[in-house]
């Protein structure tokens, strides 16, 4: 199995791709947390994403196709994987159907999760990250408030930058100029299942679930 989670910031998409990694047995790429531990691990690409990053724009293609191109070439995808944040843009979107070309990658899918602007909002901004361990949790969901300590590990948690306000609003700006058109580019191009991410995480993993299944027929 191979797939592309689509959608905006906040609909879940690193959620849905851990659960389908565990249902297929494949590896879970997530760009985003490749992105976090080059900037924990002071790499260079980490240096020339950090200015990026923090003020919520994309970072350039050449970085994430870099990236991208280094995992898909491991041994660690061979029985699949599910690329969660990317392609971002639709310059992305046709240089990853070259790597695949490349690679001889082929029936991959991608699954669309949708989710309104508003509810967008409303999680992304209740969104805390324990500054030891990196692990996410949700005020309200997850039984905290905003000067809860971490329930695992006593952390402290703090909110991430591209988490605040006025820059979700900037993301979600750049996802709808930018990103939303790389769905037309798929839609023509490979197998593309949608579903309603605004529902509970185990109602949408079904669904998600039973659209993959559909697309086989």
């Amino acid at each position: 199995m191979r797939l592309i989670l689509f959608g905006p910031p906040g609909v879940g998409k690193g959620t849905q791709a851990k659960l389908l990694a565990k249902e297929f047995g494949i590896l879970h790429i997530s760009t985003g947390d490749l992105l976090r531990a080059a900037v924990a691990d002071g790499t260079e690409l980490g240096r020339r994403a950090v200015p990026i990053i923090e003020k919520g724009h994309l970072v350039p293609d050449d970085i994430m196709i870099g990236i991208v191109r280094e995992i898909l070439s491991s041994p660690k995808t061979s029985n699949g994987f599910i690329l969660d944040g990317f392609p971002r843009t639709l310059d992305q979107a046709k240089e990853l159907t070259k790597l695949f070309r490349e690679l001889n990658i082929s029936g991959y899918k991608v699954v669309n999760i949708k989710v309104d602007d508003n509810e967008v909002i409303r999680r992304l901004s209740n969104r805390l990250v324990c500054e030891n361990d990196g692990r996410i949790f949700n005020v309200g969901m997850d039984g905290i408030n905003k000067t809860s300590a971490c329930p695992l590990c006593g952390g402290r948690l703090i909110q991430r930058r591209d988490d605040q306000e006025a820059t979700i609003l900037l993301r979600l700006k750049i996802y709808h100029s930018t990103t939303a058109p790389v769905f037309d580019y798929y839609e023509k191009n490979c197998a593309v299942v949608t579903v309603n991410g605004a529902a509970s995480i185990d109602i949408v993993n079904k669904e998600i679930l039973a659209a993959l299944k559909d697309v086989h027929r």
